[in-house]
């Protein structure tokens, strides 16, 4: 509680031009991550460049809260890499490790069957219904490198958005108030 109210009262005498100043420190520390994501996204060439593994059907290869680094790259993807995909009417990306791959000709279209490592059978079931076979549009990347156990703090965020939001305040009202 002295901490809000150490914030209040340094916010209470900050001057107009201190305040405007805060801000846009504020806004550019936004903009720059938004700018670092952006990047990424046109250098891996997939929508989203990391990813965190949310399940224990990839263990023991990755397990919960590992972040993921990701490239789409243009080489065809081959048996046995370990693939993030997103199917129609899902929000959450899938990661999952591809197990089958049939090409119909050299650069056209591609078959890819793909299972969790620690799942007894294939993800045929977690498909859109009707859907036998991922296709090179249900591709986010292929993963290239990991952080362990990094991601957990994203978990717990999405799993008490309480957490989430203090987090946040409390980022913003360090930034607005310090004084360099």
């Amino acid at each position: 509680m002295e901490f809000l109210k150490e914030t209040w009262t340094s916010m209470k005498t900050m001057s107009v031009r201190e305040t405007i100043s805060q801000v846009v420190n504020l806004g550019l520390i936004v903009t720059s991550a938004l700018m670092i994501w952006k990047s990424l996204m046109l250098a891996t060439g997939s929508e989203s460049p990391v990813v965190v593994v949310l399940s224990g059907s990839m263990e023991p290869g990755f397990y919960r809260g590992d972040i993921l680094f990701l490239n789409l790259g243009n080489a065809p993807i081959r048996t046995g890499e370990i693939v993030v995909f997103s199917i129609e009417g899902r929000d959450i990306p899938i990661v999952h490790r591809a197990l089958k791959v049939h090409e119909k000709s050299p650069g056209g279209k591609i078959d890819i069957l793909t299972k969790g490592d620690n799942n007894f059978g294939n993800d045929r079931v977690l498909y859109a219904p009707g859907q036998q076979w991922l296709h090179k549009q249900h591709i986010m990347g292929r993963a290239i490198g990991f952080f362990p156990y990094v991601g957990m703090v994203t978990i717990i965020m999405n799993d008490y958005p309480s957490v989430k939001y203090v987090l946040i305040g409390v980022l913003g009202l360090l930034v607005l108030t310090s004084k360099e």
